[in-house]
């Protein structure tokens, strides 16, 4: 079998599966956590079927055992799915109160480990810098481009990419020691975002990179920050996020003094002018 995901296999397999292993797999679709969490036996008795079936189902997908299958689910989970968040029978988060008390968690956790220190120094690179580029993919794109914005009160060279119909070798050429990027890695991150990450660090420019918890700390950047994602629901969260953005870009216009509060009077004063607001 050609290589897939775990839950790509069994999407495939599924219009031919006999009638209990077809429960098993609607099962497994719906809630691939519970694979990836639990044994043979408990997976047959959630699902109402034998261990003789679970054997047969992964045979089927094209696994030597139910372990194997196990393993590439575990895997695929790590990867930031929230399909494997999701639990049969758990009960219902949909509460507000429940999504206040995670993104205050979340913003806690986050913020309480950054430094006063660390946030001014990348300030002070961002203030210095040739470029700034804010460089993010699929969810990261939309924090990228808004850190953009933001930064765009205090600096003139913050670019977004990589825009539509771009390539990031196109930038990345661009790119050298003078240049700071700020680098989003939130999951769910593109199959080549090591790649990115390294392409980027050969260029030369200083790496601020900003990714979920997940990632574990990388040292051979400028700066590392891991926000907490955690929610109640079935979306991450990127309310910590944004309060990241938010201690950067205002600690950046802090630091820029004249010559920042003079860029804001500026940009309210073309405001104005163009009647924009």
């Amino acid at each position: 079998m050609p290589e897939q995901s775990f839950l790509a296999r069994v999407r495939r397999k599924l219009p031919e599966l006999h009638p209990a292993e077809r429960r098993l797999g609607d099962l497994v679709c719906d809630f691939p956590g519970e694979l990836a969490s639990y044994s043979a036996s408990e997976l047959a008795a959630l699902a109402g079927v034998s261990n003789a079936t679970v054997t047969r189902f992964v045979r089927r997908l094209g696994y030597d055992s139910y372990e194997d299958a196990r393993r590439d689910a575990r895997d695929e989970a790590s990867s930031g799915s929230r399909l494997y968040l999701q639990q049969k029978g758990k009960e219902d988060r949909s509460d507000p109160e429940s999504f206040l008390e995670s993104d205050i968690r979340n913003l806690r956790e986050t913020i309480g480990d950054v430094s006063r220190r660390e946030i001014d120094r990348l300030a002070e690179a961002i203030l210095g810098a040739r470029k700034v580029w804010c460089v993010g993919y699929r969810a990261s794109n939309a924090l990228a481009n808004y850190m953009q914005w933001q930064l765009l009160q205090a600096i003139e060279d913050a670019i977004p990419v990589p825009g539509g119909g771009q390539t990031m070798g196109e930038h990345v050429a661009r790119m050298n020691e003078r240049d700071v990027v700020l680098l989003f890695g939130l999951r769910r991150r593109i199959a080549g975002f090591s790649e990115l990450k390294d392409a980027i660090a050969t260029a030369g420019p200083r790496i601020a990179l900003i990714t979920d918890e997940g990632m574990a700390v990388n040292h051979d950047v400028s700066w590392h920050f891991r926000c907490a994602t955690r929610s109640s629901g079935p979306l991450f969260s990127h309310v910590a996020v944004m309060a990241l953005i938010d201690l950067i870009t205002n600690r950046t216009i802090d630091m820029a003094t004249e010559s920042g509060r003079l860029r804001l009077q500026q940009i309210e004063g073309y405001n104005d002018l163009l009647r924009e607001l």
